[in-house]
């Protein structure tokens, strides 16, 4: 089992070839190639932590589509001295499918 902690949008993401995640809208199209920095990969137990990244490994993916995620509420309100707000959010997101974790 082979696994490989990438960063991205700010987050980070455990990932295994063929896993779909959900991350920060990227600018590229669909169908695209991607390339992610690798924190963190471990191979069958054997574990190398970067410093903060680990040379010569590279995660790839590939771009499958982009949306915008649920609604979010954001209300604001003061009490007896009619302020109310009331807003509403939908982050983007890109859809990304992990295709390999090469190298060392």
């Amino acid at each position: 089992m082979m696994y490989a902690v990438i960063q991205t949008g700010g987050k980070q993401y455990r990932v295994s070839p063929g896993d779909v995640i959900y991350i920060e809208k990227l600018a590229l199209a669909e169908g695209e190639e991607v390339a992610f920095d690798v924190l963190m990969v471990s191979r069958d137990g054997d574990v190398l932590v970067g410093t903060p990244l680990v040379e010569g490994v590279q995660a790839t993916g590939k771009v499958l589509a982009h949306g915008r995620g649920k609604k979010i509420v954001v209300y604001k309100f003061k009490a007896k001295k009619n302020y109310r707000r009331k807003q509403g959010h939908r982050q983007p997101f890109t859809k990304v499918e992990i295709t390999a974790i090469a190298g060392a």
